[in-house]
């Protein structure tokens, strides 16, 4: 619904804006413009999403590896301390444990078909321990919020559309990414346990957030003090290895299992090749519109104006055409993502702009599209303290991809 409206906004803006330049100032051609920029970016639509069939394809093969050699309940097991501490009106040991672990587990991996099952499911065994059927159990938001923030530490889709428009290096965007992602799911953990009084300064609680903070405040300080050139060089160097041991590992996990590795890789590789060919209408769509946004002269205006109060602000301009990207993510992902690729295209893939919008659209997820898609599957009226919470960790990982992004790339 929100899409929608968004939508039907920028295509009437773009048609009343070029009314009043053609009829104030005398620029016919602004008609014809915005025509051809429809088709233009129609087919810029279509080739981005058939582009990114290949890489989408291979990845989510490699992570159906993971998810049948077990990859999932590992990480879960390694979480079950942890988890059970910030949850703690669920039972020991209930059924609920493995859904929620195993969703967030799924999320981390970017196995995004195997975390919102597992999330719906989740959320069903939740409502069967809420007392209140129409408000949401603190259970609940805490699980919601965790999922909102977005930590992911495989942002293939993102590295996908960065190679289809030509960047020299599609990775290095990776470790901005999780500096952000994992600071906007700090600060949404740390504000649920403030408001529902869970004990932060339990041993294992506060144990795993100082030694994943101090491990992110490390990869800052080694950021701040190594030279531009150097520091894009270790930021992909990070990446590539990453990436390459995650490969590794999950294919010598699968295979110490006896799992048909190919098979699964086929399998997988089949719902890869699906969602990406699904994506063409959206994508498509999302692009007509926001190209002529920037045709009717709207878009640039919008950079402008903001430049110029980044400029007052003592922050760097260039930045300021990200900032709709940034408004965006929330609302809707597609909108996001078409902003995203709006902005290398018309920046470049490896400008300060490009990287940054990336850096964005990796920190976080949809935050009312999981709000009402989790606490609609369940019937919950009274979501308490869940959006506050949600926005507050959007802004603090887009703040910090602002920080992190200016540092590795400004």
């Amino acid at each position: 619904m929100v899409l929608n409206y968004i939508w039907i906004s920028l295509i009437l803006l773009s048609v009343i804006i070029g009314l009043v330049q053609a009829f104030c100032y005398g620029q016919t051609d602004i008609f014809s413009e915005l025509l051809n920029s429809t088709f233009a970016n129609a087919k810029t639509g279509f080739e981005l999403a058939l582009g990114l069939t290949g890489v989408l394809t291979f990845w989510t093969g490699v992570m159906k590896i993971g998810e049948r050699g077990g990859v999932i309940n590992t990480l879960s097991r390694g979480v079950a301390p942890f988890f059970s501490r910030i949850f703690p009106e669920i039972p020991k040991n209930h059924p609920v444990f493995g859904s929620m672990l195993m969703n967030v587990s799924a999320n981390v991996l970017g196995l995004d078909n195997a975390a919102t099952p597992m999330g719906l499911k989740a959320m069903s065994e939740l409502q069967e321990l809420n007392v209140d059927k129409k408000r949401a159990s603190n259970s609940m938001i805490m699980f919601i919020v965790l999922g909102a923030s977005g930590l992911t530490i495989v942002p293939t889709s993102i590295m996908a559309y960065r190679a289809q428009l030509g960047a020299a290096n599609p990775a290095d965007v990776f470790l901005p990414i999780l500096i952000a992602t994992y600071v906007s799911t700090l600060v949404g953990l740390l504000s649920c346990c403030f408001v529902q009084r869970i004990r932060i300064w339990d041993k294992v609680v506060m144990g795993t957030i100082i030694g994943l903070t101090a491990l992110m405040a490390g990869m800052v300080v080694l950021a701040a003090h190594l030279p531009q050139e150097q520091l894009t060089t270790v930021s992909a160097a990070f990446a590539a290895i990453f990436l390459l041991g995650v490969i590794t590992w999950f294919i010598a996990q699968a295979a110490t299992k006896k799992i048909n590795v190919y098979e699964a890789f086929i399998d997988g590789a089949k719902d890869g090749f699906k969602t990406a060919v699904s994506l063409i209408p959206f994508m498509v769509a999302i692009l007509v519109a926001v190209g002529m946004f920037r045709t009717s002269g709207a878009m640039d205006m919008l950079e402008h104006g903001l430049a110029w109060c980044f400029a007052k602000c003592g922050i760097n301009p260039d930045m300021a055409g990200a900032v709709p990207t940034a408004l965006m993510k929330p609302l809707s992902g597609g909108g996001a993502r078409g902003l995203m690729i709006e902005a290398m295209t018309a920046h470049g893939a490896d400008s300060l702009v490009g990287r940054l919008c990336c850096t964005l659209q990796g920190t976080t997820d949809t935050t009312f599209y999981v709000l009402a898609v989790y606490f609609g599957s369940v019937d919950i009226k009274d979501t308490r303290h869940a959006v506050a919470c949600c926005l507050l960790s959007d802004f603090a990982g887009m703040v910090t991809a602002f920080i992190v992004a200016n540092i590795f790339f400004g």
